[in-house]
């Protein structure tokens, strides 16, 4: 990659963020007063309170662990589910009729409010807190690969039938090829999804191994602004990763032949 393709993809999120700074700092010193200054500290103070501090970056390396290990578990789990269930609702009409309301209803559940039933059925580790993750990154991964299941191009179609193809063939060999940029899609918003539903699932349980949420929650009661942003800053970067992750491997394996993911 040359400098000027570096320049041209890093420039414009570059100077972003810093006007992003420039404004934070705006606030913090002439929008709020001292007593008021907890609200939002300034971002060295994050720095040096959240990230430099021992004590501070442990626990925040700590609680980081335990959520990616929720997060990268309940994703694997519901890529699982999610697979299975479009290809099934691809394959039959009266499977997508019975499953597709339920899947819209899923995708509805209010998770704030059952997480304490989850808990309370469940207990309050890991199970528990892969299946908030499933519940909430679900979603994507039936309704894109359902979609690009369904989207094979119907002339493609109509020639696997003259060959007499099997519907196993004709899964294979064309509608998941052809499913596999909205797969990636769907990958994108689940991965992001599933590092909130590992936080959230977390902050609402309250009890158990210490993740993101429990510490989001822990400085938030002791007025810690600077530390808590900084485990907000951890968990959106835990969230970046991930959607980068999936983002670099749909390139790889279907940007050379998919317009979409070609461009970016």
């Amino acid at each position: 990659m040359t400098a000027r393709r570096i320049v041209s993809l890093a420039g414009p999120p570059m100077a972003l963020l810093a006007v992003v700074i420039v404004a934070w700092y705006a606030v913090s010193y002439l929008v709020l007063d001292s007593s008021e200054k907890f609200l939002l500290p300034p971002p060295h103070d994050v720095v040096a309170q959240g990230l430099l501090d021992a004590d501070t970056r442990d626990d925040i390396t700590s609680a980081l662990w335990v959520s990616a290990k929720v997060a990268i578990i309940g994703l694997v789990a519901a890529i699982v589910i999610g697979g299975v269930l479009a290809v099934a609702m691809a394959q039959a009409k009266w499977v997508e009729r019975s499953l597709y309301p339920w899947v819209i209803l899923l995708q509805t559940v209010p998770i704030l409010a059952i997480v304490p039933v989850i808990g309370f059925w469940f207990g309050f580790e890991l199970f528990a807190r892969v299946l908030v993750v499933v519940i909430i990154a679900l979603f994507p991964l039936i309704i894109n690969p359902l979609q690009g299941l369904l989207g094979a191009d119907r002339g493609l179609h109509d020639l696997f039938t003259l060959t007499g193809a099997r519907p196993l063939t004709r899964l294979l060999k064309l509608q998941i090829p052809s499913a596999m940029p909205d797969v990636f899609v769907g990958l994108q918003s689940a991965a992001g999804l599933a590092v909130v539903g590992a936080t959230v699932g977390d902050y609402f349980f309250g009890r158990g191994q210490i993740g993101l949420g429990m510490l989001l929650a822990r400085y938030s009661s002791r007025l810690q602004s600077a530390e808590m942003l900084a485990t907000v800053l951890t968990a959106c970067l835990l969230g970046v990763v991930a959607f980068w992750i999936f983002g670099a491997l749909g390139r790889r394996i279907v940007g050379r032949w998919s317009p979409a993911w070609g461009a970016r």
